[in-house]
């Protein structure tokens, strides 16, 4: 009781000195847990909406010209009002690349505020790559971002593929691509990926190969359980 009612005594504080608002979000990141927004949330208009406008503040205010492309993955941690944890894919100079956004939003008082923007890697696939000639890019596997865009999407197929051969009336939940692995070879793309699933209560380990073509269909190449599995 004492922490929920110092944490309405730092909210009735806040309201009245916008001033220490960075030094309230790092006090209220101890009271409110950071958790994983759902599949349907994330890919929502105002999940969206947020990473836009993280995008065109980030621009303002570094006089970048950053164009915004998709969200990767949204979290979100309770605060005064919501604090909300992006990765999103944006173009710079051409080249997509994965960022990291920080936006606060206090919906009584139509606030909103980017907290924290910065880059995090380059995109590792794009259709473009896929269309590239023999000798574009260096053979071999390669380590790539387990949040690249394509990544996540060749996971969820595998995820999809998984459910439609199994038997079991319980869905499969995808917790965690743990490692992938990339090789761009003529007009196709491999996928070499441990993902960490949840079935029911149970979770599990796969190692999967996705195969992308051209036209961008993806197909589940091999798939079998991980031998040192947690």
């Amino acid at each position: 009781m004492r922490r929920i009612a110092l944490f309405y005594l730092l909210v009735c504080l806040f309201s009245c000195d916008s001033g220490i608002s960075r030094d309230w979000i790092k006090m209220a990141t101890a009271l409110g847990g950071i958790s994983d927004c759902s599949s349907d949330h994330q890919n929502s208009l105002e999940i969206e909406g947020l990473a836009r406008f993280a995008v065109e503040e980030h621009n303002k205010k570094e006089n970048a010209l950053l164009e915004f492309v998709r969200v990767v993955k949204a979290k979100e941690q309770t605060v005064a009002g919501k604090l909300h944890h992006l990765t999103l894919e944006a173009i710079d100079a051409g080249k997509k690349k994965l960022y990291e956004a920080k936006v606060w939003v206090k919906a009584w008082e139509n606030f909103k505020e980017l907290q924290e923007f910065k880059h995090t890697g380059d995109s590792a696939f794009t259709r473009s790559d896929l269309g590239a000639k023999r000798g574009d890019h260096e053979p071999g596997w390669k380590t790539v971002s387990a949040d690249d865009p394509v990544v996540q999407d060749a996971a969820n197929h595998a995820v999809k593929t998984i459910q439609q051969r199994s038997n079991s009336l319980a869905p499969y939940e995808l917790l965690e691509v743990v490692d992938a692995k990339a090789e761009v070879i003529e007009d196709s793309a491999k996928f070499d990926m441990l993902l960490k699933l949840k079935r029911g209560s149970k979770e599990e380990k796969l190692k999967v190969e996705v195969h992308k073509n051209i036209e961008g269909t993806f197909h589940l190449n091999q798939m079998q359980p991980h031998e040192h599995a947690d």
